[in-house]
Parts: C-alpha cells; structure tokens; sequence
C-alpha cells in the first residue's frame, strides 16, 4: 500500500480538474488523472503533477458509463491499494441561454443528466467502500447555477440542483467516515466557458460580471482547485457544505436606503 494519499479527479485533463491534480500533486498526493475526450491535454495534466514529485494513472472513462466508473477505481486500488478523495469534477452543459426552449429537447437532458448527476452518483458508489476505510472524502464541483437557479441551460441548472441536493444526503449517509461537500464556482476563466459563448460574448460577460460582483472578479481554475484542496486536505470538521465561490454574486447588487430626514 502506498504511504502518500492518493486523490481521483475526474475531467482533470483541463480547466478546474487539471487545477485541482496539480494542486494535490504539490500537496503529497498521488494522483488519478481521469478525461473523456482530450487525451493530448491529459497527458499534459500527467506531466504537471509528476514533475510535481506525484505518482499518477492516467485512465479514459466516462463517468455516465457505470462500468468505467468500476475501471477506474479498480484501476487505482490495483495501482496503490488506498483511495483518500474523489473530486467530482467532470461534468458538461449546452450554452442554451434562459429562453431559448427550442434549442432543448429530452435528448440534451438526458446526456446532461448522465453526465453531472448518474455520474456523480455512480463515482460515489464505485468508491465508497475504499473511502470509508481511508476515512476519506468527496468534493462535488458543482455551481452557482445549482443554488442560485441561473446558469447556461435549465438541464445544467437542473443538474447542479440535483447535485447540490445529493450532496446532503451523501454528507449524512456516509458520516462519520466519509466527509462529503461541493464547491459552487460562479464564472469561470477557463476555455470551457470560452468554447461555449465565443470570445467576444465572454469578455462582455466578464466585464459585466466584474462590474456586478462584490468582489468584482471571475473565478480562475486555481481558485477553485484551491477550495477543493482546502476541502480534501483540511476542514476536518466541515461536510455538507455547498460553498459559493461567486465573488458574492449571490448577494445580489445593493440597495442604497436614504437616512430618515431631520426635522426642521
């Protein structure tokens, strides 16, 4: 059995999940390195965290698919004997907009629902036992969309509802052994988002965001990755927690109310 912790971040070739390996890799932690798709930027993540001082697999599965989910674990327990986190990063969207009803259809639902809900779901069941006797955790990436019922699609808002939502149950089901929380970016600065509106609409999104937000900023994929982190290899006393990392969008723009007038 391997004496470092041992971390599997699903959707890690890019963006957040490659972030959030890295950041573990330069922790301590061996790392599982999990993509779909984008197998040149995967190996890439790989790369990062060895050169970090990290043991890694690198491993194709997607998480919609039960039996890969099973692989993929399979495939690390073979490898080190111990799983200590599962990042539940990987997750997909359509870039509908709030009222364009025709670009859905139960299709797109379902394959989004695949993705971000069943898959959440069946990394957790392919996992659990091994987490319970590292007395692990489990961070979901989940977003603002899911809290604050705003986002790129209704299925995506969905979605992350369903998430947040499974993340309770999961926090209570699985305590005392197993801590379980999300973590609720608003924008993001990583090409997903870019490759989804267009340059053009992302910098005016960005420039709104930044003139709206409280904190007037977007979220990079480091300062997600270091939340997770903080979740993974610290707050020993948190679970249950959905934690909104939107620069205090969910606060909403402030009202500004007179002071009473004096008497004559």
């Amino acid at each position: 059995m391997s004496d470092k912790k041992v971390a599997l971040v699903t959707g890690s070739a890019t963006g957040v999940g490659a972030a959030t390996a890295l950041g573990l890799a330069q922790r301590g932690y061996n790392v599982v390195i999990n993509y779909s798709k984008s197998e040149t930027e995967a190996l890439a993540s790989e790369a990062a965290c060895r050169a970090a001082g990290a043991d890694t697999l690198l491993l194709k599965g997607d998480v919609s698919n039960d039996q890969d989910c099973k692989d993929i674990v399979a495939a690390t327990m073979a490898k080190w004997q111990r799983l200590d986190a599962l990042v539940n990063n990987a997750g997909i969207t359509t870039f509908s907009g709030a009222g364009n009803w025709d670009a859905l259809n139960a299709e797109i639902f379902q394959r989004i629902f695949e993705v971000n809900v069943l898959g959440t779901f069946q990394m957790v069941r392919a996992c659990v036992s091994n987490l319970k006797a590292s007395q692990g955790c489990i961070v979901n990436v989940s977003s603002v969309a899911g809290a604050l019922g705003i986002g790129s699609s209704i299925p995506y808002i969905a979605s992350k509802g369903a998430m947040n939502s499974m993340t309770l149950h999961l926090a209570r089901t699985l305590a005392p052994e197993v801590r379980v929380n999300a973590v609720c970016p608003g924008m993001i600065t990583t090409r997903w988002f870019v490759d989804g509106v267009g340059q053009e609409n992302f910098e005016k999104l960005k420039a709104q965001y930044e003139q709206t937000t409280p904190l007037a900023r977007a979220c990079t994929a480091e300062d997600v990755a270091e939340s997770i982190i903080w979740l993974v290899d610290g707050a020993r006393t948190v679970t249950g927690e959905t934690i909104l990392l939107d620069s205090g969008m969910h606060l909403g723009r402030a009202v500004s109310v007179p002071a009473r007038p004096t008497s004559p």
